[in-house]
């Protein structure tokens, strides 16, 4: 028994060793020379030598025949495929999201862009819950609340504007003032996300609540969702070298990590 034990050991630790090689090639955009992908997984190259060819029976890896560098093989692409394909954004980030409520102890929410805008899927609150309207289903300001601005940030401006023109849009900010030039207050929203990785509200629309938000992408650069997280202005740091800034740039950047993206 204590044999069998230890073979099982020995094959999980050897499919782990592999795949530190995969993991390299996945990491790097040109094919890689023996030497260079072996240094990359911390392996000699003797030992990755063996991989290789198992890899390359199975279509994982394929080698060029000219420069013998190696890369990703069909069998790799089909895989990512299928992951792809069976990927749910929502599901995604919920887990990411869970951790953060829990890291920061603060309301988190997760929205998607419907055809009404910017509409919450999930909320996870805090210790201290925040009465606040806000649950599955709802409906937030594009230009008034971080949520909205994180979204106005990374989109078109047509998708946009689409929603400002509809039955339930309204180009007026937090304040509850009129935007006269849409294209204008885009671009300030989007330099501003720019600049500091998340859209912020201060204690508005909802007074004495403060939120962060920052958008998460899929495989392709779209914006998938969006991460906010919300407190009361008491116990919810809101200037820009916030900790809780940081925190939703980092859930957002993880959520874009399990979607595919890469930068």
């Amino acid at each position: 028994m204590e044999q069998i034990v230890n073979r099982e050991q020995r094959a999980v630790q050897s499919v782990e060793v592999g795949g530190r090689l995969l993991i390299a090639l996945g990491q790097h955009a040109a094919p890689m020379s023996l030497k260079d992908l072996a240094a990359a997984a911390d392996l000699p190259a003797s030992r990755a030598h063996p991989y290789l060819v198992s890899f390359g029976r199975l279509g994982l890896i394929e080698q060029d025949g000219t420069s013998g560098r190696y890369a990703l093989g069909p069998a790799a692409l089909q895989l990512g495929l299928a992951c792809l394909h069976q990927l749910d954004p929502i599901k995604a980030a919920g887990p990411v999201a869970e951790a953060l409520s829990q890291a920061i102890d603060q309301t988190v929410a997760i929205a998607v862009w419907a055809n009404f805008g910017p509409t919450i899927v999930r909320v996870i609150e805090g210790s201290q819950p925040l009465h606040v309207n806000m649950r599955a289903g709802s409906v937030m300001s594009v230009l008034g609340t971080a949520t909205g601005r994180a979204f106005a940030a990374v989109l078109a401006p047509r998708t946009v504007k689409e929603v400002l023109s509809g039955p339930v849009g309204e180009p007026r900010r937090a304040d509850r003032t009129p935007v006269k030039d849409v294209d204008r207050e885009l671009e300030g929203i989007a330099a501003e996300v720019r600049r500091h990785g998340v859209a912020r509200a201060l204690g508005r629309p909802i007074p004495g609540v403060n939120a962060f938000s920052a958008a998460a992408f899929d495989h392709e650069g779209r914006p998938a969702l969006v991460i906010t997280a919300l407190g009361h202005e008491d116990t919810f740091a809101a200037t820009w070298d916030s900790p809780l800034a940081a925190a939703v740039r980092d859930a957002a950047a993880e959520v874009s990590h399990r979607l595919g993206h890469r930068r």
